[in-house]
């Protein structure tokens, strides 16, 4: 019974000689599973700047343009540096292989097991911002935040074990929705602002003298949209994943995500900024954004509320970056002895299933311990 059970969960199983090229991703493939968490970011990065500024002035508004254009130069680098480390290691590990081999054993120990903690708390976080969007939309649920969250964990949990292709299809649609959505916003945007038709109404004039404005607070506001890049190092850490020649895949993958990132970051940034938007405690700066770009006819009210379903599942499906990244790292740390041999064995769809089983795990234990005491 729980071999026919465990057939109709996660398929019949794969033989190992499929584990070569065929059953590795594309670049599309691996974009919809690996940049997921980096794409979801644009939902809350470019707010967390703003938030920052509005509490000196609503004038200082205008500085999360060239705030906006460094963390862009970060991106840059970042791309660059992580396109090196594809290279270097092709078999995957990212920062704990980069700190072991050139810094020392313990400082990639403390790197591996930081990405561990991390990769657990971006699935309890990503699931718990997924479970708000949707008890957003349908308020009668707003009580079963936990419940949902959990169900969100065991389904991503399902479709990795399922094995790389099959998570990758599940993926496809809410990545690209959410790609196409964000970017025909920016264009219908910026047609018209050039149109004539989107009033400029910003809250000061780029280069106006803000008072009280402090270098600290400016880069408080830029380590703040930082967190737009957060996820950028998961395609580091998959390369085995990648179809040959799985290098030069890696790096194409990560430049088309750094590049719709960028653009994502720097348009919505500049939209808000002439639109002069304030944040709202209940309409996130992305959704007032989608309102006043779309407007209040029958088919803008239809693109605002795709445009929400879109930025829901996003949020959704953020965590299954770390369902990708956390099996391969903690194969590289199993391998040099640091974790059980058990995360060197594959399951029966050629997944590292034990590292996606203590992720899914964990993540759950995360959303008890931070959700129960909430609701004493």
């Amino acid at each position: 019974m729980f071999k026919t059970l465990k057939t109709f969960l996660l398929g019949e199983p794969l033989k190992s000689e499929l584990e070569g090229d065929s059953h590795a991703l594309t670049k599309l493939q691996a974009l919809a599973m690996l940049s997921s968490d980096a794409l979801s970011s644009i939902a809350y990065g470019p707010e967390q700047v703003i938030l920052v500024l509005i509490a000196l002035s609503e004038g200082a508004i205008w500085w999360s343009l060239p705030i906006g254009i460094g963390v862009l130069v970060l991106l840059i680098s970042l791309t660059i540096s992580y396109s090196q480390i594809i290279h270097a290691y092709p078999n995957g590990g990212g920062a704990y292989m980069v700190s072991s081999d050139n810094l020392s054993p313990s400082m990639g120990l403390l790197a591996g097991g930081s990405l561990l903690i991390d990769y657990m708390l971006t699935v309890a976080v990503s699931v718990s911002s997924g479970a708000d969007a949707i008890t957003s939309a349908f308020p009668a649920f707003k009580d079963s935040n936990l419940e949902i969250s959990i169900v969100l964990v065991l389904i991503l949990m399902l479709m990795n074990l399922r094995g790389l292709r099959e998570s990758a299809t599940a993926l496809f649609v809410p990545v690209y929705f959410f790609i196409i959505s964000i970017l025909f916003l920016l264009i219908c945007g910026l047609f018209q602002i050039v149109t004539g038709n989107l009033t400029y109404t910003a809250t000061a004039h780029i280069g106006q003298p803000i008072s009280g404005l402090t270098l600290v607070l400016l880069l408080r506001a830029f380590t703040s949209g930082s967190a737009s890049l957060t996820g950028v190092e998961a395609i580091s850490n998959a390369v085995p994943f990648f179809k040959k020649p799985k290098a030069k895949n890696a790096v194409k993958t990560l430049t088309m995500m750094s590049a719709i990132l960028g653009a994502m970051f720097i348009g919505i940034t500049f939209l808000n900024y002439w639109l002069g938007i304030i944040p709202n405690h209940n309409v996130t700066i992305l959704a007032q954004i989608a309102q006043k770009v779309f407007g209040h006819s029958f088919i803008g009210q239809v693109l605002f509320y795709l445009f929400q379903i879109a930025t829901a599942l996003i949020l959704a499906v953020a965590a299954n970056t770390g369902f990708s990244a956390f099996p391969i790292l903690s194969y590289n740390m199993a391998k040099n002895k640091y974790m059980p041999h058990l995360y060197l064995e594959k399951g029966a769809r050629l997944g590292y299933s034990n590292g996606i089983l203590t992720l899914a795990i964990g993540a759950i234990c995360l959303l008890f311990i931070l959700t129960v005491p909430l609701n004493v």
